[in-house]
Order: structure tokens, then C-alpha cells, then sequence
């Protein structure tokens, strides 16, 4: 079982949280609540977190005091951050302590599942090859020339996740790729692409999948390979969460159709 905390000031907010989470990974996770940062980093120690959701806005100690403290003992610790400011000062300051993602309230519950998702295979450590190099950007300006600069930013990108999505790949290679400072590259990508670097590779991955699938000759512990995932049960999850189906189930509705 993981060991996932909520932290959040606001009861109301935390419990519609806790409910969610305990219908999706009830049988996977520990789910434990804090009302603020001091309350967080108490039970982070005590119950020994392993992926911690934090509010920034608490009273006392906020969620970017308490993860940098939470950093400083633990540097595997994965930290998402789950707010209602849209402040890119705050966005910076959640890269400083290497946060896996920075979600805005009010949550899409498919994108938070899907950061989850990825946060427990983090901890569970199922690391694959990384991949190379490719353009690079002028470190941290705006994008000039309106409409046709923003355009040639999502070309790369697209791009790049095109040629890699077969490789482990993060949001932070992406951001060194660019030449972007990890914090500019999240809201970058957030003003290109409407949702967050771990919910549109997750999507791409599983819209990859689908085409293989439709290849009744392709083992689909082979086709989690190919798209990315060297566990086929993970695989199999993820897919499940996108489509409502698993990768078997999908194939043989496919081949049904057809």
C-alpha cells in the first residue's frame, strides 16, 4: 500500500479530496489528511509519506514551506501541489523543490488520477531508458511574434514527444531540451497544450496503443513496450483509466467492429 497525504485548510475541499481518492485507489493507498503545513509534516514523519498532495495557501507553515521541508529529509518523496492560485511566482517556487506537478483548483479528476497514476509508479521505481537532445529555445522569454512563435513552441514540442514517447520522459527533459527553466516550461505547456506535460504524453501513449491494438498479431505485453510502459500491469491501468477499458477488452471490441 502507498502512503498518500492531503493537506488543505479548507475541510470541505479536503473531504470531496479524500472521497475521491478512496473511490479511485482506496485498495492502493493510505490516505491521510492534514489541515495545514505543520499538521502535514507531522504526519509525513510519523506515517512515513510517499506522495504528498499539499494546498500552498495554509495558515502557519503553507504546502511550499512544508515541502521544503519535507525535501530536505527526502528526496523521493513525491510532492503535487493542488491550489486555486494561478500565480507563476508560486509555479517557480514549486519547481525549486522538485514538485511533481502543479495542478489548479478546480481539479480534473482524470488529469489528477492520471498525476497519481504516475506518482506511484515513481515511488514504486519503475525506471526505463532515457532519450536524447533536441532543440533548444531561448531560456525563459515569452514567446514573441504572437500566434506564429506560440505555434513553432508546439510544433517542437509535439514533436519531440512524437520521436520519444517510446522512452521514459519527463517534464524536467523536456524543459532542458527547450533550454526553459522548469517552471516557465509548466506554464508553457499549459497555455499550448490546455493540460498538464503528464496528462497529454499519458494520452498520447494510450492513442499509440490503440493503433497497435488493432493489430491482432501483437502481443499486448509488447505493445506497453512499445508506447512506453515496461510494466504491462501498469500499462494496463492506465489504459483502463483513459478508455474505461482494458487493453484485451478494447482489442477485442476493435476486432469485433472491424
Amino acid at each position: 500500500m502507498f502512503r498518500l497525504l492531503i493537506a488543505d485548510d479548507e475541510m470541505i475541499e479536503r473531504a470531496v479530496l479524500y472521497k475521491t481518492l478512496s473511490r479511485n485507489l482506496g485498495d492502493q493507498c493510505e490516505i491521510f489528511q492534514a489541515e495545514n503545513g505543520r499538521e502535514a509534516l507531522k504526519v509525513y514523519e510519523e506515517k512515513k509519506i510517499q506522495i504528498a498532495i499539499l494546498d500552498i495557501e495554509m495558515p502557519g507553515i503553507n504546502g511550499i514551506q512544508a515541502a521544503e521541508q519535507i525535501r530536505e529529509k527526502d528526496k523521493d518523496c513525491c510532492i503535487i501541489f493542488l491550489t486555486a492560485f494561478d500565480e507563476f511566482a508560486y509555479a517557480k517556487k514549486a519547481i525549486t523543490v522538485r514538485a511533481m506537478d502543479y495542478l489548479l483548483k478546480p481539479y480534473n479528476e482524470q488529469e489528477l488520477m492520471l498525476v497519481l497514476d504516475e506518482a506511484m509508479r515513481q515511488v514504486a521505481g519503475d525506471r526505463a531508458a532515457s532519450s536524447g537532445v533536441g532543440q533548444q529555445l531561448s531560456q525563459d522569454t515569452e514567446p514573441e511574434g504572437g500566434d506564429i512563435r506560440m505555434t513553432r513552441v508546439m510544433e517542437i514540442i509535439t514533436d519531440y514527444i512524437r520521436e520519444n514517447y517510446m522512452y521514459e520522459l519527463s517534464m524536467q527533459e523536456l524543459a532542458r531540451m527547450m533550454n526553459y527553466s522548469e517552471a516557465y516550461f509548466c506554464k508553457l505547456f499549459k497555455q499550448c497544450f490546455n493540460q498538464n506535460f503528464t496528462s497529454y504524453l499519458t494520452e498520447y501513449r494510450v492513442n499509440m496503443a490503440k493503433q497497435l491494438l488493432a493489430e491482432p498479431t501483437v502481443n499486448v505485453k509488447e505493445i506497453g513496450k512499445a508506447v512506453g510502459y515496461g510494466d504491462a500491469n501498469y500499462f494496463a491501468k492506465v489504459f483502463k483509466r483513459i478508455t474505461g477499458q482494458s487493453p484485451t477488452e478494447y482489442r477485442l471490441e476493435t476486432l469485433q467492429r472491424g
